[in-house]
């Protein structure tokens, strides 16, 4: 079995995070494969090739969206975070930011199932702008 995505010994890992890793190598996965479809669509000269290449590129989007939203619902913060800066007009750095703070925890989510992660912040947002 690979263990490509695990940087902690999996034996150690309880079953929730293997599987939450798994998605999150899932997910990248999907983005890496929609990355490779629109290189190869925006080449293809060959009309049914790039057809059948933009209806797999859906697949993938699909795919790719889908493990988003699990990976979400299993990190409640994740989610608030990502409703401040999906679907909004505006700066989309200014969005995050905004939201990142009123999910009050600077991207570290703990589990749906009570897992270990902090769910308070780092404070690093703290040192933007000191020169460091």
């Amino acid at each position: 079995m690979g263990t490509e995505q695990y940087h902690e010994p999996p034996e150690e890992l309880s079953e929730e995070t293997r599987t939450f890793a798994r998605m999150c190598a899932n997910l990248t996965e999907e983005a890496e494969a929609i990355g490779w479809y629109e290189q190869r669509i925006s080449l293809e000269k060959d009309e049914v090739s790039k057809a059948i290449m933009i209806d797999s590129l859906g697949e993938e989007f699909k795919h790719f969206s889908m493990e988003l939203e699990y990976l979400m619902r299993h990190r409640p913060v994740w989610r608030q975070t990502a409703r401040g800066i999906l679907f909004q007009d505006g700066d989309i750095v200014e969005n995050g930011e905004r939201s990142e703070a009123a999910a009050g925890s600077g991207g570290q989510g703990a589990s749906a199932a009570g897992g270990s992660a902090t769910t308070a912040g780092l404070g690093i947002g703290s040192l933007k702008g000191k020169g460091l």
